[in-house]
């Protein structure tokens, strides 16, 4: 689920970063997003084993 949910954020940066429609960083909000979900799910995968 979680790697769902970075693939989408990543897509809606990626999106709106070729649309130029960043409204005010947006774009970057969505990356930040993407990578602490990511980051969340590998420190996640790592504790529980």
């Amino acid at each position: 689920m979680l790697w769902a949910i970075c693939a989408v954020l990543m897509a809606l940066w990626l999106v709106s970063m070729a649309t130029s429609m960043t409204m005010g960083g947006l774009a970057h909000l969505f990356l930040v997003a993407a990578v602490a979900v990511l980051l969340f799910r590998v420190w996640q995968s790592r504790t529980t084993t």
